[in-house]
């Protein structure tokens, strides 16, 4: 038995996942790329380069690990590239996409032997969390002045529009399109391709995938423009667990467990956006489930169990792939969670141990 904690990423899963993904470019004729930022964990590659069309990447090194690992198709954002990176980059990508129309004249020259783009801003978003809205009053992402953008048209032959957040709603997702075609048709009838960024929560229960595909068909037909779909989350959603052992049981007005993990160095986005971690629910015996860090803070959440807890029994938190093994840390030093992969056969091998050497050539 694997010890905790780890990651377990479950094949069958992720591949219900995949098929989505696989159905939705079918129906519609839109490209799918993983976005790196969410989940980079290239061990699970080999699963989902079947079904989806290559990558997209938010900086050089995810961008050169879509181009090694992953291959296909390979798009290179970043929101500002430097001087040094710019010739690299271009190397590795198919597109290359510039935060600002200044990026774009500036490094014109060494861009010109591949597909370039532009950081579209339509000044909306579906993002709940101002930390994370791309239309934040004074937002750095992106260029909004579509006489700008016009400017520049003879240099790009497409453009990314990053704007939804989670988005579930297949209602709000159609009528922010609808704004996007409005606002800015006179640059996308000019373009050979439009990236819808991520964020569209398609692969979760009961979404609507075939009013999406049909939707995102018209919009591809009405501009004459291949239309690319950025999926992180949606790729990777209720695929994997994090696996953690109970460590100590203590009482302070309510149950409280310690466990073998924490949310600071290994599910970073719970304390930057204030959630709980997907917990058992289920029966009489509530608890709070805290990691092992010094931080007062490094709490996964509530919990409930059918029997009392015990030192050494495991917890799996649900849902723990997104922005997890992308983000985590060696903040006090604690372990890192393993990764494995639960294969649909049932068997589970693991992928990756991290050891104390890990931890000191994260320094020096």
């Amino acid at each position: 038995m694997i010890p905790t904690p780890f990651y377990l990423i479950d094949e069958a899963r992720l591949l219900e996942n995949m098929r989505k993904i696989a159905a939705l470019r079918e129906a519609s004729g839109a490209k799918a790329l993983l976005a790196l930022k969410c989940f980079a964990t290239w061990s699970a590659f080999d699963i989902m380069r079947p079904y989806m069309d290559g990558t997209t990447s938010s900086s050089l090194y995810e961008l050169r690990l879509g181009r090694e690992k992953f291959g296909k198709e390979t798009h290179a954002y970043s929101v500002a590239w430097s001087d040094r990176e710019i010739d690299e980059a271009c190397g590795y990508a198919d597109k290359i996409i510039f935060n600002t129309t200044g990026q774009l004249k500036r490094f014109e020259a060494q861009s010109a032997g591949i597909k370039r783009g532009v950081r579209l801003n339509p000044r909306f978003s579906t993002s709940g969390f101002d930390l994370a809205d791309p239309a934040r009053p004074f937002s750095r992402l992106g260029e909004w002045d579509i006489a700008k953008l016009l400017d520049v048209a003879s240099l790009i032959s497409g453009v990314m529009i990053h704007y939804n957040c989670e988005n579930r709603d297949f209602a709000l997702f159609d009528a922010q399109l609808g704004r996007i075609e409005r606002d800015f048709a006179p640059l996308l009838e000019r373009l050979d391709w439009v990236s819808l960024g991520g964020g569209i929560h398609f692969t979760g229960e009961n979404y609507p995938i075939e009013e999406l595909a049909a939707r995102l068909k018209a919009f591809s037909d009405r501009f004459g423009v291949q239309v690319y779909l950025e999926p992180g989350e949606a790729s990777i959603t209720q695929s994997t667990t994090l696996e953690v052992s109970v460590l100590d049981l203590l009482e302070n007005d309510k149950q409280i467990a310690i466990v073998d993990s924490s949310i600071e160095a290994h599910m970073l986005d719970l304390l930057i956006y204030r959630e709980s971690a997907k917990l058992p629910q289920d029966g009489d015996f509530p608890y709070q489930i805290a990691g092992k860090s010094c931080l007062a803070g490094d709490i996964f959440g509530e919990a409930r169990f059918a029997a009392p807890l015990q030192v050494g029994d495991r917890i799996s938190v649900r849902d723990a792939a997104g922005y997890t093994m992308v983000k985590k840390n060696w903040f006090n030093g604690v372990a890192m969670p393993s990764i494995a992969i639960r294969r649909a056969d049932g068997t589970v091998e693991l992928i990756r141990e991290f050891t104390y050497e890990d931890y000191l050539s994260s320094l020096s």
